[in-house]
């Protein structure tokens, strides 16, 4: 069971990484990638398929964390969705929109890293 919540954490961290990398990339023109969409899927289901594991385990799992970090997954995954679909039919993704996606994931990974 541990190899594959190792396997999970790797698969999360780099579904972060996609999300804020695309973002970074993109940061002086503004728009979604493909890569960025397919990180926060990613994020989202090994979020979930990690919080199940924790619930099969014996420690404790920390619910109000789990439920802010799911709403802000959902938050990064609804304007990838969209500005993915603007910039595959070639119309412009605005900046406030591109910016909530890489801008919240990195609230997420903080988020992750500073509440115990």
């Amino acid at each position: 069971m541990d190899i594959l919540k190792y396997i999970l954490i790797f698969l999360h961290i780099l579904g972060a990484a996609a999300i804020v990398g695309g973002w970074f990339a993109t940061f002086k023109k503004p728009t979604v990638l493909p890569i960025q969409l397919w990180g926060a899927i990613a994020q989202l289901v090994t979020g979930l398929l990690l919080v199940g594991l924790a619930e099969m385990g014996d420690g404790p799992v920390n619910h109000a964390k789990i439920g802010v970090k799911a709403v802000i997954a959902i938050a990064v995954l609804v304007p990838a969705i969209i500005g993915y679909r603007k910039a595959k039919s070639g119309a412009e993704v605005s900046t406030g929109l591109a910016h909530a996606v890489g801008g919240m994931a990195l609230i997420n990974i903080a988020v992750a890293t500073l509440w115990h």
